[in-house]
């Protein structure tokens, strides 16, 4: 018994100075942005970087939502006479929750583990030891433009989820199913607000680009340097930032739409 309150109590400690660890090394990393201006093309190529990784399956998978959402808003609307909301429907779903949510899991399970594994394998090749060697910080010159990049690109990516899942929408329920066009263009103009709705999904966006990079690039500065710590890092970065997307979104959406 003594045995197993001692695991938990080591656990906890653990679980408190990995905290304590990643809270001092964000904000060693935010305190370090600003000498990114002088270079920010750094920043500017790590964009396209993870931009890049996760465009095609964000435009895929958004395409593939907006037809879902185009199907299932239909038969539940039809059944109330309300077919003619579809393009509310769609909007409201990819703009307030599906967009910023959706696209946050797919760029933690695309591109996070990209950067996990990417700073991992520079740990374990000891190539951020040679940067302290040389008196160049790695979180400056590695971290940092890779946490700012994530963070720029994840509302880039969630709009054009959003959009394409609109677009996909559109295409089931105005040229498969037959809803009025204009009602489908007219109801979504009238109803989604840019500041309640657009506005809150990039917050949402933004929040969980920070949230998701922060996790991967973290995971891979402490990953132990092997293979198999790399891929345990790399496993790590998908549960951990998922659950924290999860978790996030339930908070966000509590405070933004409360009223």
């Amino acid at each position: 018994m003594t045995g197993f309150f001692s695991a938990i109590g080591a656990a906890v400690r653990r679980s408190i100075a990995g905290l304590g660890h990643a809270t001092r090394m964000f904000l060693t990393v935010l305190a370090l942005s600003p000498a990114l201006l002088r270079r920010f093309r750094l920043v500017t190529d790590q964009v396209f970087f993870v931009g890049n990784l996760s465009l095609v399956i964000i435009a895929v998978s958004g395409l593939f939502v907006g037809f879902v959402l185009g199907l299932q808003g239909y038969y539940t609307l039809n059944r109330y006479g309300s077919e003619q909301a579809l393009g509310l429907l769609v909007a409201l779903s990819l703009v307030r929750e599906l967009g910023p949510v959706v696209t946050a899991l797919l760029f933690a399970g695309r591109a996070g583990t990209s950067l996990t594994a990417e700073i991992g394998l520079m740990k374990a090749g000891e190539q951020l030891t040679a940067m302290e060697m040389m008196a160049v910080n790695p979180l400056q010159r590695v971290v940092a433009p890779r946490f700012w990049a994530g963070v720029i690109a994840m509302p880039v990516l969630a709009a054009i989820f959003s959009a394409v899942g609109i677009l996909g929408g559109y295409v089931v329920g105005v040229q498969l199913i037959g809803v009025d066009a204009g009602a489908f263009w007219s109801q979504m103009q009238g109803g989604v607000d840019v500041r309640a709705d657009v506005l809150n999904g990039v917050i949402k966006s933004f929040i969980f680009g920070i949230a998701v990079t922060f996790i991967a690039l973290y995971q891979g500065f402490e990953a132990k340097p092997t293979p198999e710590g790399v891929s345990r890092a790399t496993t790590r970065t998908v549960v951990i930032a998922s659950l924290a997307v999860l978790g996030l979104d339930f908070l966000l959406t509590a405070l933004m739409f409360s009223n």
